[in-house]
């Protein structure tokens, strides 16, 4: 006989998956990515990622919530609405629960979800993400660049526009249709960029660093007085870290090799250096080798790196 009292029993990881998030689930998921983003120095989940987590359902789209006991120690997003590729994911473990084996348990689970046709991003492509990727089997696909450049002193040409085309500021709700329209058209071949809807498009729109003065269009002026939509450009600003994007930037397809792609960047460009930005970004695609060189002769240089995995079938 004896007066100890037994030793508690270790909390049991589980995993949950949700069609949509309760307001409690979203702010504990915003978080644990608030404290990745801390430790690890940049986001682990994208933005169309963090804007889903609010809002309701979203068609296509799974949350898995990783719990130790009470507590929230691993996430995981999975969208399949994508009607070729695999179902994409991200993830992220608690910088203060990691090495446990919790990164392998989500990722075991998205292979589960996703019938094991997965695509998986690794924001940053550290080294622990790469060998999580060789355990569950996955193989690299795609590398997504952050180019950066600095914005003083910004000495660039005068935009030449091609001949016939203006430029003016995008303005909410009247011009909703016709960017949706081209920008799908521009990134036919980009899924997350071209499947946009308007709302994703309202999500951002609702966003405080949304700013229409900083989003700038395109037209071609036909011999009738009509305006046609041929490009754009919307910058970002991150005020907290005092950084300008090219957030998007799309030229309709036909309407290329008129240097309208050129013009567009710069007047992007000397907006965000007006505002005072010291630095600029981007993402690009590494095998995109025409962007690729149009930025680096803007004075672009890479960052850092995003690399994504995918499953072999």
């Amino acid at each position: 006989m004896t007066d100890e009292q037994p030793a508690a029993a270790p909390a049991l990881r589980q995993i949950d998956t949700y069609a949509e998030l309760t307001a409690e689930q979203a702010d504990a998921v915003l978080a644990l990515l608030a404290d990745a983003t801390r430790a690890d120095g940049q986001q682990a989940v994208s933005e169309q990622g963090r804007l889903q987590l609010r809002g309701g359902p979203r068609a296509g789209v799974r949350h898995l919530l990783l719990t130790v006991g009470p507590e929230l120690v691993g996430y995981a997003q999975l969208e399949d609405t994508d009607p070729i590729e695999a179902p994409a994911a991200e993830l992220v473990v608690h910088p203060a629960h990691r090495g446990h084996g919790h990164g392998r348990a989500l990722g075991t689970a998205l292979l589960g979800e996703s019938g094991r046709r997965l695509r998986v991003w690794a924001h940053g492509g550290h080294s622990a993400a790469r060998h999580l990727a060789q355990v569950l089997g996955l193989t690299l696909f795609r590398e997504l660049r952050q180019m950066r450049r600095p914005l003083a002193d910004l000495d660039l040409p005068e935009p030449v526009l091609p001949e016939g085309v203006r430029v003016r500021t995008f303005v909410p709700g009247e011009d909703d249709a016709a960017w949706l329209a081209v920008n799908a058209e521009a990134f036919a071949h980009h899924p997350e960029q071209g499947s946009l809807t308007q709302r994703d498009l309202d999500d951002r729109k609702a966003e405080p660093w949304f700013d229409p003065a900083g989003f700038f269009l395109a037209e071609r002026v036909t011999e009738d007085g009509d305006a046609e939509l041929v490009g754009f450009h919307w910058t970002k600003v991150h005020a907290a870290e005092q950084l300008g994007e090219v957030y998007v930037l799309g030229v309709r397809p036909g309407t290329q090799g008129g240097g309208l792609g050129k013009a567009l960047t710069t007047i992007g460009l000397r907006h965000l250096a007006a505002a005072g930005l010291p630095t600029a970004m981007l993402y690009v695609d590494a095998d995109n080798k025409a962007a690729v060189s149009v930025y680096e002769r803007l004075g672009f240089v890479t960052h850092e790196t995003d690399l994504m995995y995918r499953t072999e079938s």
